[in-house]
């Protein structure tokens, strides 16, 4: 039955960590293990109560799904406590998990400020200094990738630096697991003193709180009191409040009263200050030139960008050899692979056509209609950001435009996502598509 020495539940995991995000997965499934598989049914241990009610009710019908469809004899899987785990006599956990520490890397100074996330550094700074006199709620949103981790973990330890202060870093789907944990085990009124006597909360990833009715309601009641007792709260999300999903309205309007801030995607000339700022850190040469295309061929997130320069310096450091243009270009092929294989002005009409609900061939015809002028400046703009094709070039797939029009509807939209955040996010949507 065992793979080589990967276990049936190693296998239902390999399925599950393609349809989770990376917090989700990491949050309960990597540590939940093999126990037996038996009459058709594959037990795995779990930490505590509160993972396994959260697994239960969150995951249960897909894990099953998945581990049947790999036909291997699974009908359910069933989850129970590890007994043997310290803390948990009689398989039972008896206490709630710790808030998450913060990351000693990420501070203010480790962060690269451009004009795509200046003002949200500004008021993330401003929060560190007068807490709860300013901005509170802090509300960070922006892509995924973008750096509202790292200005939530500057905020703590730029607070933990200037005093003594009971701040408090989790994320919503930690909130939740807390949650189920002291529903099940009767410890509510620890957690919520725990929370609620905090003097800085610092919650990322709020937007996963859409639609968890009991957690929402935990998590009102603790924003107020924090908040009534003048608390700075700092939250994070993918998105602005209004859309999340499932995320009731008492708790909207909250997260809107005090400042919300954006992050929005770099643009080359930071993209190159973050590789530079990271290689200072870990003390890499990085000759221009590849930091130059390291900038250009990674465009989605400032993570994607981190993680190729790791990946090259982790070379350079195993090979014994410096860093230069030629082994840039071996070790992240990856980078032009991908956007030649993926990436065509076909391509881009597709995705732009399907945002806007039109046909791609309504982006060639000559129309001035609003309708059709916008997602074709659009597309034009994403063409020349993700694309090599000459300005007459892209003219001509747009219905033989003049490459003044197109230059003309670059600048505009370039322009206009700066001010709409809206447009900016459906941008970045549709770049992020292609990486």
């Amino acid at each position: 039955m065992n793979d080589g020495h990967r276990t049936p539940w190693d296998l239902v995991k390999e399925q599950l960590a393609k349809k989770l995000s990376a917090e989700s997965y990491q949050n309960w499934i990597l540590r939940a293990n093999f126990s037996s598989l038996e009459n058709k049914i594959l037990t795995v241990t779990v930490p505590d109560e509160g993972t396994m009610a959260f697994l239960e009710d969150e995951y249960g019908i897909q894990i099953d799904s998945l581990a049947r469809a790999l036909g291997i004899g699974i009908e359910k899987v069933a989850f129970t406590v590890d007994g043997s785990r310290p803390g948990a006599p009689g398989g039972h956990a008896v206490e709630l998990e710790s808030p998450i520490t913060l990351n000693p890397k990420f501070t203010f100074d480790s962060f690269v400020v451009g004009a795509c996330n200046q003002f949200a550094h500004a008021a993330a700074q401003a929060v560190a200094v007068d807490p709860s006199r300013r901005y509170n709620p802090l509300y960070l949103y922006g892509g995924v990738g973008m750096g509202k981790t790292h200005l939530m973990h500057a905020i703590g330890r730029a607070m933990i630096a200037r005093g003594k202060m009971r701040i408090i870093y989790t994320t919503s789907e930690r909130f939740t697991n807390e949650v189920v944990s002291g529903i099940k085990l009767g410890r509510m009124a620890q957690l919520r003193e725990r929370y609620r006597t905090a003097d800085v909360l610092l919650i990322d990833d709020i937007q996963s709180l859409g639609s968890r009715d009991r957690t929402q309601e935990e998590f009102f009641h603790t924003f107020n009191e924090l908040h009534d007792a003048q608390k700075q709260i700092v939250i994070s999300s993918d998105c602005q409040p209004k859309d999340i999903g499932g995320l009731v309205e008492r708790l909207r309007s909250r997260f809107e009263w005090g400042l919300m801030a954006d992050i929005q995607a770099p643009d080359l000339e930071t993209r190159m200050a973050i590789l530079q700022k990271k290689a200072e850190i870990d003390g890499v040469q990085l000759p221009a030139e590849v930091c130059a295309f390291i900038a250009e061929k990674t465009k989605s997130n400032v993570r994607e960008l981190e993680g190729a320069l790791t990946k090259l310096i982790a070379y350079s450091s195993l090979t014994q050899t410096p860093i230069s243009a030629l082994m840039a270009r071996q070790v992240l092929k990856h980078l032009m692979e991908k956007q030649e294989r993926r990436i065509t002005i076909d391509s881009i009409m597709k995705a732009v056509s399907e945002k806007y609900g039109i046909k791609p061939s309504q982006l060639r015809e000559k129309s001035n209609r609003k309708e059709i002028v916008v997602p074709r400046q659009v597309a034009m703009f994403i063409t020349k950001e993700l694309t090599q094709a000459s300005l007459p070039e892209i003219g001509r797939a747009f219905g033989g435009k003049h490459h003044t029009t197109v230059i003309h509807s670059v600048d505009k939209i370039g322009k206009e996502r700066q001010q709409n955040p809206e447009l900016n996010k459906m941008i970045n949507s549709i770049i992020d598509s292609f990486q």
